[in-house]
């Protein structure tokens, strides 16, 4: 069986969102004995990620590294139809990815210990941002 949701969520500009607790919730609600909650988020310029939920400085190291790696302005750029934070945005999405999977069983995701589900925000100013989420099982 399959079930589809969509998650909308409004950013601020650039930040990490846990999403967590949206996505265990539609596993909770769910038929399913056990599967996989595939996420994808629908957009360029954001991208999804699995790391540390315990300790906030983490995601702020993981902005520092993101902004070294691909930083706003670069005159290397031919992209910037919507500024300087147009190409590095999608850059970042890159790297962060735009989709996760992971497995759940008995109404809860199967994470580790200190692991979270967050949507990284890549662009300076906030956005409408949608998550297709898919439960397989």
């Amino acid at each position: 069986m399959t079930e589809q949701h969509l998650l909308t969520r409004s950013t601020r500009g650039r930040e990490s969102l846990d999403i967590t607790g949206d996505v265990a919730a539609l596993v909770r609600r769910s038929r399913l004995a056990c599967g996989i909650a595939h996420l994808f988020v629908r957009h360029t310029s954001c991208g999804l990620a699995l790391t540390e939920n315990a300790d906030p400085s983490v995601r702020g190291d993981l902005e520092t590294l993101l902004q070294r790696w691909a930083p706003d302005g670069d005159p290397a750029y031919r992209h910037d139809l919507e500024g300087d934070d147009d190409m590095a945005a999608h850059a970042r999405a890159l790297l962060t990815g735009v989709s996760v999977s992971v497995p759940f069983a008995d109404g809860r995701l199967l994470l580790g210990t200190w692991q979270g589900i967050y949507l990284f925000e890549h662009r300076a100013r906030g956005h409408r941002r949608e998550i297709v989420v898919t439960l397989l099982g």
